[in-house]
């Protein structure tokens, strides 16, 4: 019996065919043979897929859907196919060991041959995942396998794995699951002191802070969930990413039926569930685990706090995930005295709000340690407050995060500046932990809090609470001296960002915006005017391999086989415009291409604000690409950079060659460029060149706004800085000053020059 065909949106169909939805909602208008809806609504009409892909083969459009597209949509078509996306999991695992070549071969099978050698693989890898049962192919899935091993053979294991998590593994509200951002699992893997060895996450999910665990080097890797299909997920997506650890995932309920119960490890990271009610709270009321005390019924958050350090080693830390209510909760108030009395509780951390789900919440990160017998008596707990760190273009460090407004997703609070808040952060820690009895700490961000001061009727651990009183340590004279030297550079910022605002070259296209000829990068590659790379990962070599290792030698790099000491160009530096800041450690054993002066790159993640494109300078040459970050190397006989750049970073083109639901990721090939002389791409590439510049003087002057207004809000709070005597006769003669300012002789508006920065009616204060 024959599968019934997909449906797919408009959004769908200009993915498939590598155009815009624009060119898509024109095929409908002019074109009377274009298939007719097949169900949905008048406003959100679907359509047949099969019905298109005839439609479009009979006009000649040839797809333009990588591997990892075509395996979405084949899984889409496949809808009530035989193979079960644990199935299908197992069968990434299995082709992930195998060679570019091994697959290739696998695709060409007959269909039975096929169906047989993927139960055959599976079967080799079944009893390393949780809850596997015996795997059986049928002959309608062949297609899928086909698109499996085609996504696994160029893109990687991780590709595939991600697609499959779209369909059936998809961190959602309805499951209560959520991905934790990378860099935010990197950071709590960053207060773990030492390289750990032995690691649990017993609420693991997709397995991401135990990914972070063995980027610092730990060899053996537990997990636990409570959902079969995330411990599945977990333990595929491990093995892949550390090949070389020893992973054991079990799928159960970690508070009711811990799968670990002998087990002691150097570490626990965890984001647990928040708010559960029903956690098992009468029927684990004498476990020898609540060594603190019995968690209240609506504190499982103390629970999960409690199963983590039973797992610990003496001396061993836990970092987790916690929401900020659970610092101050009156019910919680008795086991919150105990693990600060008996020296649990080592540090809390409150971290801006939209550095991970729920977005709207700043959450807490709470560091503790399992106290040794006879070991040292710890008199005092750190609290860290940097809710208020910069959040530029709303990206993470891979660029992945949620940023202020993902096109299609709505409003969102922006994500952090991950690289800024994780040094401070770990360098607050360290000083911390390295001789806690004399660190001082930094006002207004870190203070050390004496445990007796912290056991008072409440226990409230709120970070902002305790580190705001520290802000009255700072000296007033030194105070005063930062603020001037901030406004200073101000001043020189908003007298830049004026001039370049200043320029005047641009035209109207008239009544009608022009029309443009375009070309898919896909196109411009193989007609030799582009050159498309990007950072391989392992596994999937060849060719590209091979060429990055000429282009290595030839850029004078002595050991072409290794990263050496070079910096990463990531997504998020694309985004906030600053120069290569990855680590290249991160990128393990893939492949990565050195970037060149003149070279366009693209982020390869469309969420988030900030810029989607810019040209590589000089402070970029010789770095290593990032694995989120899309390379073209034009030529610049045919092709100009900077109109390159534009027009891939345009804001319409990134959207109709991204594809994904909770993350956009960019398509290359499908991206367009207008096919104009080289001449006029020149005036075009000079005009996006000024484009870059304003947006960089732009980001500039905010980011020294910012720092100046908090300078002098918290002086004026703290003490620090007094208004002068006559601040309020100074400002009015400064508004009346302006506003004559404002209007040249010729009636025009004059640039102000950062005249509003230029008030200095403070003073610092005798005490």
């Amino acid at each position: 019996m024959s599968q019934p065909s997909a449906q797919v949106t408009a959004a769908e169909i200009s993915r498939i065919a590598g155009v815009t939805r624009a060119t898509v909602s024109n095929w409908r208008r002019r074109h009377d043979d274009f298939p007719a809806p097949s169900g949905g609504t008048d406003s959100s009409p679907l359509y047949d897929l099969e019905s298109v892909r005839s439609w479009l083969a009979s006009r000649g459009q040839v797809a333009a859907a990588s591997p990892s597209e075509e395996l979405r949509t084949t899984l889409r078509l496949h809808a009530q196919s035989g193979a079960g996306t644990s199935d299908l999991l197992l069968l990434v695992l299995a082709a992930a060991r195998r060679s570019p070549k091994e697959l290739t071969a696998a695709a060409l099978l007959p269909d039975p041959d096929l169906v047989s050698r993927a139960e055959r693989e599976v079967a080799t890898v079944a009893d390393t995942v949780p809850v596997a049962d015996a795997v059986r192919f049928r002959a309608d899935d062949t297609a899928v396998l086909r698109a499996l091993y085609a996504c696994v053979r160029d893109e990687g294991g991780q590709a595939a794995l991600g697609v499959l998590a779209e369909r059936e593994l998809e961190d959602s509200a309805a499951s209560g699951a959520y991905r934790t951002p990378e860099p935010l699992a990197d950071l709590l893997a960053g207060l773990i002191p030492g390289p750990p060895v032995r690691v649990l996450d017993p609420a693991c999910g997709s397995g991401t802070l135990l990914a972070a665990a063995a980027r610092r080097g730990a060899r053996e890797l537990y997990g636990q969930d409570t959902l079969p299909v995330q411990a599945r997920r977990s333990a595929v997506s491990l093995m892949l990413t550390a090949p070389r650890a020893e992973v054991t995932v079990r799928a159960a309920d970690s508070l009711r039926a811990d799968a670990f119960p002998g087990l002691v490890v150097d570490a626990v990271l965890c984001n647990p569930p928040f708010g559960v009610r029903d956690w098992g709270h009468d029927e684990l009321a004498y476990d020898p685990r609540w060594a603190y005390g019995v968690p209240p019924r609506a504190e499982s958050e103390l629970a999960w706090v409690q199963h983590a350090l039973a797992h610990l080693t003496p001396g061993g830390h836990a970092v987790l995930l916690l929401p900020p209510a659970m610092a101050g909760r009156a019910s919680g108030r008795r086991v919150r005295a105990e693990l600060v009395r008996g020296g649990a509780l080592r540090a809390v951390i409150a971290l801006p709000v939209g550095a991970s789900v729920p977005l709207h919440v700043g959450l807490q990160i709470w560091v503790l340690q399992r106290p040794e017998p006879g070991g040292p008596e710890r008199k005092s707990v750190l609290f860290v407050d940097v809710a208020e760190t910069s959040s530029p273009a709303g990206t993470g460090g891979d660029g992945t995060a949620t940023g202020t407004r993902a096109r299609g997703t709505g409003s969102r609070s922006a994500a952090p500046d991950w690289a800024e808040l994780t040094a401070r952060v770990l360098g607050v820690w360290r000083a911390f932990t390295e001789n806690p009895d004399t660190f001082e700490g930094e006002p207004g961000v870190a203070h050390a809090a004496g445990v007796v001061d912290l056991l008072d009727d409440v226990v409230d651990l709120t970070p902002a609470r305790l580190v705001r009183a520290s802000r009255a340590e700072v000296d007033p004279a030194e105070l005063s001296a930062e603020v001037d030297a901030a406004r200073r550079d101000l001043v020189k910022a908003a007298k830049s960002l004026a001039r370049t605002a200043a320029h005047e070259e641009w035209g109207s296209a008239g009544a009608a915006a022009r029309e443009w000829r375009t070309a898919t990068a896909s196109d411009l590659s193989r007609g030799g005017a582009l050159t498309f790379l990007r950072t391989a990962p392992e596994g999937a070599r060849g060719r590209a391999e091979e060429a990055e290792r000429a282009d290595r030698a030839e850029a004078g790099d002595a050991n072409p086989e290794a990263p050496g000491a070079r910096a990463v160009l990531t997504g998020a530096d694309i985004a906030r415009g600053s120069g290569p800041t990855g680590d290249p450690s991160e990128l393990r054993s893939a492949v990565a291409p050195l970037v060149a002066v003149g070279d366009v790159l693209v982020r390869a993640v469309a969420n988030g604000g900030g810029p989607m494109a810019r040209v590589a300078g000089e402070e970029d040459a010789g770095a290593l690409l990032g694995p989120h970050v899309h390379l073209f190397r034009p030529d610049p006989a045919r092709l100009d950079a900077w109109f390159l750049a534009g027009f891939l970073g345009a804001e319409e083109n990134i959207a109709g060659a991204s594809t994904g639901s909770t993350v956009l990721t960019v398509s290359p090939g499908r991206l367009r460029v207008p096919l104009l002389p080289l001449e006029e791409q020149r005036r075009y590439g000079e005009a996006f060149r000024h484009v870059h510049a304003l947006r960089a003087e732009a980001r500039r002057a905010t980011r020294l706004a910012e720092e100046t207004a908090r300078l002098l809000a918290g002086g004026l709070t703290g003490g620090q800085l007094l208004p002068g005597r006559d601040a309020a006769g100074r400002e009015a003669a400064g508004r009346e000053a302006v506003g004559r300012e404002a209007v040249g002789r010729d009636g025009e508006a004059a640039h102000p020059q950062g005249a509003g920065s230029r008030h200095s009616t403070y003073g610092p204060s005798s005490t």
